[in-house]
């Protein structure tokens, strides 16, 4: 199965990866856990420039994730499932379409043509949506911020709705939970939710 976990910065996506890995490898199943930007050697340099690099126009950045994507999924998605492992992503498609789709305008409908065209139309079977509002979040955040945690509060209260309204739309996928629960009981749901769907 393919799981994606999608969120504000800080809503505990990472901690869920983890506990969700631990569970599953615990259950005898080879398990990939793996992140977005990132997982390759070509996607940690482009996490290095959108992250911390110079300002980046709004289509730039939607191209250089949607490239990052491209080689995730060729280089370590794909194959892993291919296989019969498992894959965990701390982030996917939803975090384009909220952040560049809708929280900056470029419309969800361009950005998930665009991210389709870079995956192969590989979606994910579920994907967890950890809620917390944008001052939790932030509260939770880095003290050493990246280039899109410092864009304030007015851009993380756009991508929290803009995530709500994917949860609307797919609501076949997308699962959401509130991430403000303890991390130990919103890992045991989304467990639960994995077993239900199995």
């Amino acid at each position: 199965m393919f799981v994606t976990f999608e969120g504000l910065d800080g809503s505990g996506k990472t901690t869920q990866v983890e506990l969700l890995c631990a569970r599953l490898e615990g259950e005898g199943r080879e398990v990939v856990a793996t992140r977005e930007p990132g997982g390759t050697t070509v996607g940690e340099g482009i996490r290095e420039l959108v992250l911390h690099g110079h300002v980046t126009a709004p289509w730039a950045e939607a191209a250089l994730f949607a490239a990052a994507r491209a080689q995730h999924v060729e280089e370590v998605i794909r194959p892993a499932l291919e296989r019969g492992a498992d894959v965990l992503c701390d982030r996917y498609v939803d975090s384009s379409l909220a952040y560049q789709g809708i929280a900056r305008g470029l419309g969800l409908e361009r950005i998930l043509e665009l991210n389709l065209a870079a995956v192969g139309g590989l979606m994910p079977d579920r994907t967890f949506l950890l809620l917390l509002d944008d001052e939790a979040a932030a509260a939770r955040m880095s003290p050493r911020p990246d280039r899109i945690e410092r864009e304030g509060a007015a851009f993380y209260a756009l991508v929290d709705a803009a995530y709500r309204e994917l949860a609307e739309l797919y609501p076949e996928r997308i699962v959401a939970l509130d991430g403000s629960l303890p991390a130990e009981e919103l890992a045991e749901r989304i467990h639960g939710s994995l077993r239900s769907a199995a």
